[in-house]
C-alpha cells in the first residue's frame, strides 16, 4: 500500500493548525475567561474537542502508517497503538491549550526584593517541529524584580507552556524570556536552555554527545555585570550530566 508520509504527517496535525498559528503569533498572557491551573484535568482543548471525529482521523492515519511500513495493525502489540498515539500527541502538545496566564494563576506578589532570582536545572521535554522527535534538557531562568515577584513553581510551568508544543529550541528560549518580561515587567530576564536533540542523535548526523545551548537576555541582563553574574550562577553547577 502506497502512502504519502509527508501528507500523512500534515493531516495528523491539521486539527492543531489554528492553535499553532495563534501560539507562534505571540505570547498569550491575558484572557477574558477565569484563570485556571495549567494542569487542570479534563481540558483537552480545541484540537481534541471532538474525540470521535478528530480521534478517528488520527487513529485511521496511524493505522495507515503502520501498514505503510509493513506492519500488521491488527496484531496484539499494535492493535491499540493508534489510540495510544492519539493520547500521547494530546499530552505532548498540551501547551497549545493553555496560556501563560493559566500557568501564572495570579501568583504575582508585591515584594521590594531587588536581587536576582534564579531557578536553575528545570527539566524540559519538547518535540522538534522539523522531525517530530523529542529534544530534552534543562532550562535556567532568572529575573531582576522591580517590585513584583513570581511564585517559584510558576517559572517551570511557564517553561512547560511553550515546551509542550512543536518547537525549535531557539524560539522556545525567546518565548519563555518574553513571557516573563510581559508578566512581571522586571528590570530584566535571562534564560539559558541546554538540550539534547534526538533528531541529531538517532538519525542524520548521529552525534550522541552534542548539546545545544541557547540564551535569551532582556533588559539589564544585556549589561556586562548582570550578564556575568547570571552566567556564573547558571554554570556554577554540573549542568547536564
Amino acid at each position: 500500500m502506497l502512502l504519502d508520509v509527508q501528507a500523512l504527517g500534515n493531516t495528523v496535525l491539521a486539527s492543531q493548525t489554528q492553535s499553532i498559528n495563534r501560539a507562534n503569533a505571540g505570547v498569550v498572557v491575558s484572557s477574558s475567561r477565569p484563570i485556571q491551573s495549567i494542569d487542570r484535568p479534563g481540558d483537552t482543548g480545541q484540537a481534541f474537542d471532538d474525540a470521535d471525529q478528530g480521534g478517528s482521523i488520527i487513529r485511521g492515519l496511524i493505522r495507515q502508517l503502520l501498514e505503510h511500513v509493513g506492519e500488521d495493525p491488527d496484531r496484539e502489540g499494535l492493535v491499540r497503538t493508534p489510540q495510544r498515539f492519539e493520547a500521547s500527541l494530546e499530552w505532548l502538545t498540551r501547551g497549545y491549550r493553555t496560556s501563560v496566564e493559566d500557568a501564572v494563576n495570579g501568583a504575582v506578589f508585591e515584594e521590594p526584593h531587588d536581587s536576582m532570582i534564579l531557578v536553575r536545572d528545570i527539566e524540559l521535554y519538547s518535540l522538534c517541529e522539523h522531525h517530530l522527535l523529542p529534544f530534552f534538557g534543562k532550562a535556567h531562568v532568572a529575573y531582576l524584580p522591580k517590585g513584583r515577584i513570581l511564585g517559584l513553581s510558576k517559572i517551570p510551568r511557564v517553561v512547560d507552556v511553550f515546551a509542550r508544543r512543536l518547537q525549535i529550541q531557539e524560539r522556545l528560549t525567546d518565548q519563555v524570556s518574553d513571557a516573563l518580561m510581559q508578566v512581571l515587567e522586571p528590570h530584566g530576564v535571562g534564560v539559558v536552555i541546554e538540550a539534547y536533540h534526538l533528531c541529531m542523535m538517532m538519525r542524520g548526523v548521529e552525534k550522541q554527545r552534542s548539546k545545544t545551548v541557547t540564551s535569551a537576555l532582556r533588559g539589564q541582563f544585556l549589561e556586562g555585570k548582570t550578564r556575568d553574574e547570571f552566567l556564573r550562577l547558571v554554570h556554577g553547577g554540573s549542568g547536564l550530566d
